[in-house]
């Protein structure tokens, strides 16, 4: 999977190309950009909310579940690290991002219950929650 951003408006707007789909970035007119399109960090919600909305309809069709829609309500904060000892340092914030997640269907209080526990292991939430390396280096 390649995804590749062009930066060449003299602004903040980022064209991302992902496969045949172009859609973009933007920083919001407080930082500097136009609010033209979402931030990265709004991206990064979407793309979590996404995966968790298809990880459940692909678990409810395959089992057959009432479920007809899902809802998925996402917020990113820094927020200082429960025990944190130095709370005064920028190093003690921790990205928080909370997920709210509704289900509409006539589905029994364990298929909902079953459907949160999935939620969890969507491959998004999996990558975000475990040991990330990113290299970054100059293309020649």
């Amino acid at each position: 999977m390649n995804v590749s951003v062009d930066s060449a408006s003299p602004d903040f707007l980022e064209n991302i190309h992902a496969g045949r789909h172009l859609f973009h970035a933007d920083e919001p007119v407080s930082a500097g950009g136009k609010d033209a399109a979402p931030t990265p960090y709004e991206l990064l919600l979407g793309a979590l909310g996404a995966c968790k909305a298809i990880t459940l309809r692909m678990y409810a069709a395959r089992k057959r579940w009432p479920l007809q829609r899902v809802r998925v309500n996402l917020s990113h904060a820094k927020a200082h690290a429960e025990d944190c000892v130095d709370c005064d340092s920028e190093r003690s914030l921790i990205d928080l991002i909370e997920v709210e997640i509704q289900l509409v269907g006539e589905l029994t209080d364990e298929q909902r219950r079953t459907l949160l526990s999935v939620a969890e292991k969507c491959p998004i939430h999996r990558t975000l929650t475990s040991q990330i390396q990113i290299r970054t280096r100059a293309a020649p």
